[in-house]
């Protein structure tokens, strides 16, 4: 039988609204994430959780020891999960993230948290390149607007193009009903 850990990419202060780079949806998407955190809890699963700090003060969000780069209260890890400190978009790189995994016998997880076309895409496309089944609840993630040689696309767009590229060929995807569902 596959064992499943869950992995919550992100979520931190500086990407909700008094933040210094807020998401759209962020609030929406953080409860989502916490329902899913309380089923993994309730079920004595593994969750971890991915704190993203740049390595420069002078970084334009998630500074080093910054109230920004710290986890957001909806989502705060217990003392016996794993906060996982990385400072690039792929949660393996240069962290104890697989050891930890496999330490747990995991094979399958489940990823949550920002922003879509960014950590939760790099950490859901090298987690499959590693041989990791994974399942992305999309509406427990987040992004922001971004433009591209002079187009504006809006947050929505952005979410669903990745969503849809990473369900092409990469994850599974659920909504967090669905995911809850008995």
């Amino acid at each position: 039988m596959a064992k499943q850990a869950l992995i919550v990419v992100d979520i931190q202060n500086d990407y909700f609204p008094n933040g210094k780079w807020p998401l759209v949806g962020v609030e929406a998407a953080a409860d989502q994430a916490a329902r899913v955190i309380a089923k993994f809890r309730a079920a004595g699963d593994l969750v971890v959780h991915i704190r993203h700090e740049f390595t420069s003060a002078d970084a334009p969000f998630f500074a080093p020891g910054s109230e920004g780069a710290q986890l957001h209260p909806k989502v705060l890890n217990r003392s016996d999960e794993p906060v996982v400190l990385k400072h690039f978009i792929n949660s393996f790189r240069e962290t104890e993230l697989e050891a930890i995994l496999d330490q747990h016998g995991i094979d399958e997880l489940v990823v949550v948290g920002n922003m879509s076309h960014m950590c939760v895409h790099g950490i859901t496309r090298a987690a499959v390149d590693m041989g990791y089944t994974v399942t992305v609840i999309h509406d427990a993630c987040a992004t922001l607007d971004l433009e591209f040689n002079g187009v504006k696309v809006p947050a929505a767009q952005v979410h669903a193009a990745f969503m849809a590229a990473l369900a092409f060929a990469y994850a599974g995807m659920s909504s967090t009903d669905d995911f809850l569902a008995p």
